[in-house]
């Protein structure tokens, strides 16, 4: 069992539960978030821990998964819904196929654009946020050009009411903003 899952084993379980779909006749939709985003949309980092997602119908596909984890030897919460307390009611949405991914028939992947989740992985931030926490904001950060705390919280706000945003944030946010020199080309970063 794999402590992490890197691009090419989140391609394979999604194609597997693709095949899943197919063979218990059911269309899902899956919207990837968190580090999976960063994995397969972004290409920022190499591994992440699962993938975070929300997914429709919610127990079939959770059901689905289930199975797959069992033939691919993967954590039975590979794919887990745990990121729905971060989820904005203003959600931005993209839905251009991944290459490896493209002509699925009973499975619709969408993500986050990478504002929403910039803001997502902002609101997120805990005192004890892991490097790789860190790395996706930064990269993020560098990927849309955002020189200042003042864009960056623009961003965030648009997505959540100010009262929701914990000054936490706020000091996470102003922190990496005053480390970051310059805005080279956001290349993959090492996983963490």
């Amino acid at each position: 069992m794999t402590e992490r899952l890197t691009r090419e084993e989140i391609i394979a379980a999604l194609l597997a539960l693709e095949k899943e779909c197919t063979r218990r006749s059911i269309t899902g939709e899956i919207c990837i978030y968190g580090g999976a985003a960063m994995v397969l949309v972004f290409d920022a980092r190499n591994s992440t821990r699962d993938v975070d997602a929300v997914f429709r119908p919610a127990s079939e596909l959770r059901e689905a998964a289930r199975i797959v984890a069992e033939d691919l030897g993967l954590p039975i919460d590979w794919l887990n819904d745990g990121v729905k307390g971060f989820l904005s009611h203003h959600e931005d949405l993209s839905g251009e196929p991944v290459l490896e991914l493209e002509g699925l028939s009973n499975l619709r992947l969408v993500w986050p654009t990478a504002e929403y989740l910039l803001a997502m992985k902002c609101m997120a931030a805990r005192s004890e946020e892991t490097a790789s926490d860190r790395n996706d904001v930064e990269f993020l950060i560098r990927s849309l050009r955002l020189p200042t705390n003042e864009e960056v919280m623009e961003i965030v706000e648009r997505f959540y009411p100010p009262e929701r945003i914990a000054i936490k944030t706020r000091y996470f946010v102003s922190e990496i903003i005053s480390g970051l020199e310059t805005f080279p080309t956001p290349g993959r970063e090492a996983s963490s």
